[in-house]
């Protein structure tokens, strides 16, 4: 059954809520203000977290590649979430993650600093898993864990789309094999909606439900599509994905 969260939990994730928020997180002092990073952050945040708060209420939430966590820290926050794990790799991000946190009291967030890409850094039986931005690779290392632990709820934005990622090779291939313009921007285009092409097959093979929408202005965020993945297990739609993503990676012939 579709989760409706309560009214007044969607009415506080505004713009104005979210930058309230953001200030007892991460203002430490009366005469400074939030980063400019804080405040492009706002629209973002007030954007994908009402999908959030769709998932469920209260559940097991990963925030991973999370740099200074503010959607785990929105969770907790404005959701009332209280199981929090955060996952950053870097340690400075992740001790200004901790720091934040302890600055409110009540909340329940661990901070691990790690790789998501490795198992060990990840809770057992998380429920949700969001990445916003998560960059290059770090989207993929996401979806891959997540699904490999078979998480109900995967809500991820990827950026930076690099050589680092690993079908990137192959949606170049195709390109060539295609004879795809040689323009950066129209190539460029072209190999990135390959690789996101990729992701969608994978995680329906993998049994996810999977919608792909903007959840803010392209004016706001040139990275701004959501993939939001339910799990629904194995189906004939699964077992088309997985046919079509084979042919897909497989490259041309």
């Amino acid at each position: 059954m579709k989760y409706t969260p309560p009214q007044e939990i969607l009415a506080r994730l505004d713009e104005a809520s979210v930058e309230q928020a953001l200030r007892a997180f991460y203002v430490t002092r009366a005469d400074s203000s939030l980063r400019p990073e804080e405040v492009k952050k706002i629209p973002q945040l007030a954007g994908i977290l009402p999908a959030l708060a769709r998932t469920g209420p209260d559940p097991k939430l990963v925030d991973a590649a999370a740099g200074r966590a503010p959607v785990g820290l929105m969770a907790a926050r404005l959701l009332g979430w209280s199981n929090v794990t955060v996952i950053e790799r870097e340690p400075e991000r992740a001790d200004s993650a901790r720091r934040a946190a302890a600055r409110v009291t009540g909340l329940q967030v661990e901070v691990r600093q790690g790789d998501v890409a490795d198992p060990d850094a990840w809770p057992a039986a998380a429920e949700v898993v969001v990445a916003l931005h998560a960059c290059g690779p770090a989207f993929d290392a996401v979806v891959n864990q997540a699904m490999a632990a078979s998480v109900p709820w995967v809500l991820a934005v990827p950026c930076c789309y690099s050589s680092a990622i690993e079908f990137s090779d192959t949606a170049r291939a195709w390109a060539d094999h295609l004879g795809v313009a040689s323009q950066a921007h129209v190539r460029r285009r072209f190999v990135e909606s390959l690789i996101d092409t990729e992701r969608t097959l994978r995680l329906e093979a993998g049994g996810y439900r999977v919608s792909v929408q903007a959840f803010v202005p392209p004016a706001v965020t040139p990275h701004n599509l959501l993939w939001r993945a339910h799990r629904v297990g194995p189906s004939r739609r699964s077992a088309e994905a997985e046919e079509r993503r084979r042919r897909l990676v497989s490259g041309p012939q």
